[in-house]
């Protein structure tokens, strides 16, 4: 460390307040599952004695924020009191204390709210200590020393698939032409594809013109909501076939909405859509059930995708040994920030299996684009099956907005971890004191 070696960043106070946005007013983020979600965030500020701060999230859905607000303010004793100096110098120490508080821990142990509330304190502090740096996220991760990286990540109970030794041989042998694919990724920027056209909730009049602007912007990989009624599905799925022509790329999106035969028998009927994978097809934890929907779809050329909602590195794992999946869905929020996501890319770059993120949400595609970003210049060196995912929603509510190019992500050059919000988007929307929500409340 550079900057922190000379100021130690004493964490003095950790706020966090429960920030939704009325999303399902208009049908925004609906799914099989979700019908009506009020994108919504734990957001979480750290504040330090030099006056720097660090900016962190989990998404949520609306109700409940509450409770994982709650449970961040359960772990905000855990930190204040530390220094930036003394969490990075033995950030898989800090990463253990947070995960495996001997009464705490009985929530999890990691998942559920207090792993969406660890994640969101983390983000926080690695948004700070990119701060520290002067460095956007993806880029302080890039220069890291390799065996500094390996030191953040937590390698209990995933040895068996994969050990310090392996992580650091992986990093090392990306250190070779690192800097031409950074410098490929500031040139181009990653390769995105879209969810905004096809929610589940939209009218076909939306769907069509939604694909016609994403078309003339120059998307060409289009994700569709499914699940809720097979013709529906056959007739949404041809339209927006026949919209993007049979060269561009199509994926199907189910949101856990089956059981293992009702899916492969449902893709079975989508299949000659041609879709690039299904995803969550169905329950998040259903390792062996994801197993047998893979196997079944293999010969119809669809894959798998999953983990949005997968608990931590040990359910990835799993999926991966068990060749569950075809298509690695990592996401920011869900397990324990760029700590446990570093293991999870570097399992899957082990498997030989593509890293496409998760994102949408409010503040995911913010925050997710730094870690694939990493995941190309550090970790895979491949662009081959990946692709991340964008939502082109609410991003106007953050100080440092995503930004896309072509349909591609461009690398962000501001400090941090790109997740600080406006605070006047904050007040407005905080609930249920902020003024959109007393509207809302009181109609």
């Amino acid at each position: 460390m550079t900057n922190c070696a000379k100021m130690q960043h004493g964490i003095v106070n950790v706020t966090v307040r429960d920030v939704r946005f009325p999303t399902s007013l208009e049908q925004h983020g609906s799914d099989a599952m979700h019908t009506d979600p009020d994108y919504s965030a734990a957001y979480v500020v750290v504040d330090t004695d030099s006056g720097l701060k660090g900016f962190g999230l989990t998404f949520t859905c609306g109700k409940g924020t509450e409770i994982v607000v709650c449970a961040v303010k359960a772990l905000s004793g855990l930190v204040v009191g530390k220094s930036l100096q003394e969490i990075v110098s033995d950030f898989r120490g800090f990463y253990r204390l947070l995960t495996s508080d001997s009464q705490m821990r009985w929530l999890g142990p990691e998942k559920g709210v207090i792993q969406l509330a660890t994640a969101a304190v983390l983000n926080a502090v690695w948004d700070l200590w990119a701060r520290a740096e002067s460095k956007p996220l993806w880029k302080l991760l890039v220069d890291m020393d390799p065996k500094q990286m390996v030191s953040c990540i937590d390698f209990r109970y995933i040895t068996d698939v994969l050990t310090e030794k392996d992580a650091l041989d992986i990093l090392m042998r990306a250190q070779e032409g690192k800097q031409l694919r950074e410098d490929q990724m500031l040139r181009e920027g990653y390769p995105a594809y879209t969810t905004s056209c096809a929610w589940l909730g939209y009218s076909d009049q939306q769907l069509r013109q939604l694909c016609t602007d994403a078309l003339r912007s120059g998307w060409t990989k289009f994700k569709v909501k499914v699940g809720a009624d097979l013709e529906d599905d056959i007739r949404r799925c041809r339209l927006i076939r026949e919209m993007i022509g049979p060269d561009n790329t199509l994926m199907i999106d189910a949101n856990q909405r089956w059981d293992v035969a009702e899916a492969i028998s449902w893709v079975s009927s989508l299949a000659q859509f041609k879709p690039l994978w299904i995803e969550e097809p169905t329950s998040p934890d259903d390792i062996l059930g994801h197993a047998a929907i893979s196997k079944a779809l293999a010969p119809l050329g669809i894959g798998v995708a999953t983990g949005e909602q997968c608990h931590n590195r040990v359910m990835f794992k799993q999926f991966l040994q068990a060749s569950a999946l075809q298509f690695v869905q990592i996401d920011s929020c869900r397990v324990g920030s760029v700590n446990e996501n570093l293991a999870v890319m570097l399992m899957a770059h082990k498997f030989q299996v593509p890293v496409c993120p998760h994102s949408g949400g409010v503040g995911l595609c913010e925050l997710v684009q730094h870690l694939i970003l990493f995941d190309f210049i550090g970790v895979s060196a491949s662009l081959s099956g990946r692709m991340c995912e964008y939502v082109d929603h609410l991003h106007e509510h953050f100080t440092s907005p995503v930004v896309i190019r072509d349909a591609h992500y461009v690398p962000p050059k501001d400090p941090g971890y790109s997740c600080e919000m406006l605070e006047s988007s904050v007040q407005r929307h905080e609930y249920p004191e902020g003024d959109v929500w007393k509207q809302l409340l009181n109609k």
